[in-house]
């Protein structure tokens, strides 16, 4: 992973930004020795975006299995027939 301070994004953000678009890497972004912020191209962000979205929504369904929050597999098609016409 690269790693950049906060003022040489400062200084040279299209050259950073250009960098990034083409390697596909996340840039960590440094201040005062620190970790401030990762840097991402946006089609890597979007993508664990919705990869987190799916995930989440796993587990919302595997909590619901276990709280006993469920319904028999034909009254679930008979809901979901509905939901998508």
């Amino acid at each position: 992973m690269k790693v950049e301070l906060v003022t040489n994004l400062r200084r040279k953000a299209t050259e950073i930004l250009g960098g990034l678009e083409a390697d596909k890497e996340p840039i960590l972004i440094t201040q005062h020795g620190r970790p401030a912020a990762y840097l991402l191209d946006v089609a890597t962000y979007e993508g664990m975006t919705g990869r987190i979205a799916l995930l989440e929504g796993i587990a919302r369904g595997e909590r619901a299995i276990e709280e006993g929050r469920v319904v028999p597999h034909a009254e679930a098609r008979k809901r979901m027939k509905r939901w998508l016409d």
